[in-house]
């Protein structure tokens, strides 16, 4: 169960609602948040929730079955709307286009990104400083100082950034300079990185494992709120399956199954999802007409020439009939 508590609870009242839990042989988990002060119960024994609905302190008592609770839809209706500022929402009716490559290479790329984004009137940029790469002779990243250039650019055409953290100590480094933190396919399970972002107020994109369930990709998303950070987006980005023809199997089943077992927004990679270029669009718009929140991609001036994944990157005339037609496909979605 989740019992919401007060915003301004004292820690005698939470200790009173714990020790009366305590005897019905529930066990707690103080959860404070940026919005919200929660105590999540855990035990066997079914009980009538009003025998501690009076208790001073107490806001409200939902009944959730889910092992992932916080994240879970069965007590909070309302979609997430994650708040970036300057007007950029994302989620409960805010549909969200990422774009850029999949690596950052330098100043020149960097303000072609922007240039086509803003554009397309596009806000947010993807793109990698800190890049895992199955090989460890491949481009591996620009790092922090790629990162700052890539912000101060970003902040004078007010671009937002969403950008991969690899570990914990990269967070701190990070912080000030990213907009969203991404958790790869390959972090989704790394829970000493999943622990720390619950710590920070910056929202966090979670992508599904390279072989995850949807469930455990909802597990991740818990991780992160249980520590204390609600601006959360779950993606899907394929999966690895024994079929060949596609760099992942894109599960478009995922899209709104997630919807409706969470009321975290629900972001679609296609470029990952697929990893041919010629098909990146049509699974772009069908995970939008399967009601996907928004649409992260690949894009580049030359793929040929990208640093890394130009085989399923965009060029910029791609992108723009892709955008076009997302943007369609969403409107004529909603009504």
């Amino acid at each position: 169960m989740i019992i919401q508590l007060e915003n301004n609870v004292t820690s005698d009242l939470i200790q009173s609602v714990e020790e009366e839990l305590k005897t019905l042989k529930y066990k707690t988990t103080h959860v404070k948040t940026q919005y919200g002060n929660y105590l999540i119960g855990t035990g066997k024994k079914q009980f009538d929730i009003r025998s501690i609905g009076h208790l001073n302190g107490i806001k409200d008592i939902h009944v959730v079955s889910d092992d992932y609770k916080l994240v879970s839809r069965k007590w909070k209706v309302s979609p997430t709307i994650i708040d970036l500022g300057d007007d950029v929402k994302i989620g409960g009716g805010h549909f969200s286009l990422m774009a850029g490559p999949c690596s950052i290479e330098g100043e020149e790329n960097i303000m072609d990104t922007i240039n086509f984004l803003k554009a397309n009137n596009i806000k947010i940029m993807r793109g990698g400083v800190y890049k895992p790469r199955s090989s460890p002779y491949s481009f591996r990243g620009l790092g922090i100082d790629g990162l700052k250039l890539w912000h101060k650019l970003a902040r004078e055409n007010g671009i937002k950034i969403i950008s991969e953290v690899m570990q914990v100590s990269q967070i701190e480094q990070m912080h000030d300079y990213v907009d969203i933190f991404q958790v790869g396919a390959r972090n989704t399970q790394n829970y000493n990185l999943l622990d720390e972002l619950g710590r920070v107020d910056k929202p966090v994109l979670i992508k599904r494992g390279i072989s995850g369930t949807i469930d455990e990709l909802l597990y991740s998303a818990e991780y992160v709120f249980s520590g204390g950070n609600e601006r959360l987006l779950l993606c899907e980005r394929g999966i690895r399956t024994y079929e060949k023809a596609s760099r992942n199997t894109f599960d478009i089943n995922a899209i709104p199954i997630l919807k409706e077992k969470s009321h975290l927004p629900v972001i679609a990679d296609p470029s990952h999802g697929i990893g041919i270029r010629d098909h990146v669009g049509p699974v772009a718009m069908a995970s939008t007409v399967a009601g996907a929140d928004g649409v992260i991609f690949e894009t580049h001036c030359r793929p040929e020439e990208a640093f890394s994944d130009g085989q399923q990157t965009l060029d910029y005339p791609e992108a723009t009939k892709l955008i076009d037609k997302l943007r369609m496909l969403n409107e004529v979605s909603a009504n």
